[in-house]
């Protein structure tokens, strides 16, 4: 007869460290006016970013032909969608931050720029970010600029251009992704076909623990032989990461039960703390293998998973739960 055992799960928040979160809405960060943004030219050619939340965002400017901004994260309150030339790059095409907030920061990703997580952010799981296109990128991209018109004409060219966001942790590239599409034409639906004019949630999770995150763009308009040709930028807002904040108090406990574990075909999880957003599986080598929006009790189909070791972990307001099961 197998022996079927339950694991009932102490929630981070509970038994060990409870997880803050800090948003970085760039709001507190001065700038000498309306319609300004950050320039910093005190080393031109290296790293003279700012920190806000508990990250640093690297940003590197030069006086080459007259001061330039080469890459990185500039914080602006621009307001001007009258002008999307290439003389514009700090303007969201929405024309202010998320939630209608003042200060938002304009990305520059000709090649990829990095956020460095700091304090007791360091080796967290980041929550995300918003994003949206900028107003010159925006422009480029829905009529006939220097880049061309995405979906062609009569728009039925399967145009993207995405971010794509990676983590390291300890040093290491991980494994993991994440693509957020800021203009999509693939679907065979072209009324489901956009150019991203609001502002729309990145999701970080699906990364796990990390100490930066690097970012960088990529599209399907690459005619010419030169890389991309529509603008690499766009806009960022409330940048949120998970902390570790000290010890709760042990008696409060909230448990999640897995189970059979070992496990054959099914796996059982059942949720008490309401909070818990998302599930997801990673294998012995920390590769995603599933991740599934979080239900009072989920059953999750193994019968597709190799033999091993896997780690379950449940991510919600209250923290992070983490156990392994055994797929036999």
């Amino acid at each position: 007869m197998r022996k079927i055992s339950t694991l009932a799960i102490a929630l981070a928040f509970g038994a060990s460290a409870s997880m803050a979160q800090t948003v970085a809405t760039f709001d507190t960060l001065s700038l000498p006016g309306t319609d300004t943004f950050y320039v910093n030219y005190s080393d031109p050619g290296n790293n003279v970013g700012f920190d806000d939340g508990l990250a640093h965002y690297e940003c590197v400017y030069d006086t080459a032909w007259g001061g330039t901004w080469v890459s990185g994260f500039a914080y602006t309150n621009s307001t001007d969608v009258s002008d999307s030339s290439y003389n514009n790059l700090y303007t969201a095409a929405p024309g202010k931050g998320y939630n209608n907030s003042t200060n938002y920061v304009s990305v520059s990703a000709y090649s990829p720029v990095m956020i460095r997580l700091k304090g007791k952010a360091l080796g967290q799981p980041v929550k995300g970010f918003y994003a949206t296109n900028l107003v010159y990128a925006y422009k480029e991209m829905t009529t006939q600029g220097f880049s061309k018109k995405f979906g062609g004409v009569p728009n039925i060219e399967p145009d993207w251009f995405k971010i794509t966001i990676k983590g390291y942790l300890n040093g290491s590239l991980k494994t993991d992704s994440v693509d957020f599409y800021l203009a999509d034409f693939r679907d065979a639906d072209s009324t489901k076909d956009y150019v991203l004019h609001s502002w729309e949630w990145v999701d970080l999770l699906p990364l796990g623990r990390v100490d930066s995150v690097v970012l960088s763009l990529s599209s399907t308009d690459t005619a010419g032989g030169f890389g991309m040709n529509n603008p690499a930028y766009f806009a960022m807002d409330n940048f949120e990461t998970y902390e570790t904040s000290g010890f709760a108090n042990t008696s409060v406990a909230y448990a999640a039960k897995v189970y059979p574990n070992p496990a054959t075909n099914m796996l059982v999880v059942e949720l008490n703390d309401k909070s818990i957003e998302y599930v997801m599986v990673t294998d012995a080598a920390g590769r995603l293998v599933a991740r599934v929006q979080a239900e009072d009790k989920l059953t999750l189909n193994l019968s597709g998973y190799t033999p091993g070791v896997y780690m379950l972990t449940m991510q919600g307001e209250n923290g992070i739960a983490t156990a392994r099961f055994v797929k036999q």
